[in-house]
């Protein structure tokens, strides 16, 4: 068992000059530029009681705005109205972020303290075509770090060879239904999308 700081770093050699002093605490102009390229990010949350969660976030490149060195702006878009995300940073008011780029094996991770917001100009700044948000997430910005591309690498995760058939498992609907006992038809693929298509 590993209990301790001291245990845990004897595992493991220092770490790097240039893995320490990557992080920064601001979004440069490569930051800006990878978050202006993303339209996919992970948003991790915790409640007052260290519970964790960690929420897909979807949407045209550059859906998140950029709104200053230290500020972002994370637009909210139809789900399924859990809220879970929006009640930890109600609670905490902390958030750490990772963006992706297809076809990049780098990630940027930004971590900051968060608050919800309908000001005007926020909800102005995040209005697409498609909508305007109910909310928007103001993030601001206490550190900000690229990550290598090992993981993506290992993982081959963009490599066409890698894709996994859909049909290696059931239709989410199936599994939802397995998972929760609930005794409607389970939803087919077909009908999913059809009923996501309105919010996409």
């Amino acid at each position: 068992m590993i209990d301790t700081p001291a245990a845990l770093r004897a595992l493991y050699a220092a770490p790097g000059e240039r893995a320490v002093r990557k992080q920064i605490d601001h979004l440069d102009p490569h930051c800006r530029r990878f978050i202006a390229l993303s339209p996919f990010l992970v948003l991790a949350t915790s409640d007052s009681e260290h519970r964790l969660d960690a929420s897909p976030r979807g949407g045209d490149p550059g859906f998140v705005k950029v709104s200053g060195e230290r500020e972002l702006l994370i637009p909210d878009a139809p789900g399924n109205n859990r809220l879970d995300s929006f009640d930890n940073i109600l609670a905490t008011g902390s958030v750490g972020l990772l963006f992706f780029i297809p076809g990049f094996d780098e990630t940027l991770r930004v971590n900051g303290r968060a608050r919800l917001s309908c000001d005007p100009a926020h909800v102005a700044a995040c209005t697409s075509e498609r909508r305007a948000p109910k909310l928007v997430v103001q993030v601001r910005v206490e550190a900000a770090y690229l990550h290598c591309a090992k993981a993506f690498m290992r993982s081959k995760l963009w490599d066409p060879a890698s894709l996994v058939d859909r049909e290696s498992m059931p239709t989410i609907g199936q599994m939802i239904a397995d998972q929760s006992g609930m005794t409607t038809a389970p939803e087919t693929r077909a009908e999913m999308v059809r009923r996501y298509t309105p919010d996409l």
